[in-house]
């Protein structure tokens, strides 16, 4: 899971946004919208974010339609130090 997660994460140009949007789920449940909102995203690149993350098992979602809503995995809450790992300069309040 570490690999995988690291590789989300930092192996490609989307790893900032996608640790951005890890550590707001972190924070609390958020759907799509909500994100790309408050992250200053467009709503189809946090969709496609979210895909990854969900590939590589990050995030887990409940709900349906307009409603879902994402938060960390417990898998991802376990590997926390691999995002911690790559630095804090991505962080939306810096």
């Amino acid at each position: 899971m570490k690999e995988t997660l690291r590789a989300a994460l930092s192996g490609s140009r989307g790893g900032p946004n996608r640790r951005r949007i890890l550590r707001a789920l972190a924070d609390r449940p958020r759907n799509a919208n909500r994100l790309a909102t408050e992250l200053g995203l467009d709503y189809k690149t946090v969709r496609h974010h979210l895909s990854v993350l969900d590939e590589a098992g990050a995030v887990t979602n409940a709900g349906d339609d307009y409603g879902v809503v994402y938060v960390p995995t417990a898998r991802a809450r376990r590997h926390w130090d691999v995002l911690e790992s790559l630095g804090e300069t991505d962080r939306a309040d810096d």
